[in-house]
């Protein structure tokens, strides 16, 4: 009885432990501000017109991206109202709410840089 109940106790400590790890490595929700571009062309676009190469990558299957300083990053978008506003703000400043995962940020959140 003695050694069932020593194991049911070290067996509950360690399943609420295994619990707790994976929020401690959840990844943090972030705040970017840069230039909207698009993941093909990244911070130098290829076609004379920046916004209108935008457009033409994004409409060829090229995915949204944000250049902050020298970095870029792929958006991962879902939401279409998320890809409207990103449309709409062509090659703008914009301020994007998401999670980072090396250089793909999943997106939350899209607005106008103020």
């Amino acid at each position: 009885m003695r050694f069932t109940r020593k194991f049911a106790v070290s067996l509950t400590g360690a399943l609420l432990g295994a619990a707790l790890i994976p929020a401690s490595f959840a990844a943090k929700a972030q705040s970017f501000t840069g230039t909207v571009s698009d993941s093909m062309c990244g911070a130098k676009h290829m076609m004379d017109g920046d916004a209108a190469c935008l457009r033409t990558c994004v409409g060829k299957g090229s995915k949204y991206a944000l250049v902050v300083g020298d970095k870029v990053y792929t958006l991962d978008v879902k939401d279409k109202a998320m890809l409207d506003t990103l449309e709409k703000l062509g090659i703008g400043k914009a301020t994007v709410k998401g999670e980072a995962e090396g250089d793909t940020i999943e997106v939350s959140s899209v607005a106008a840089a103020k």
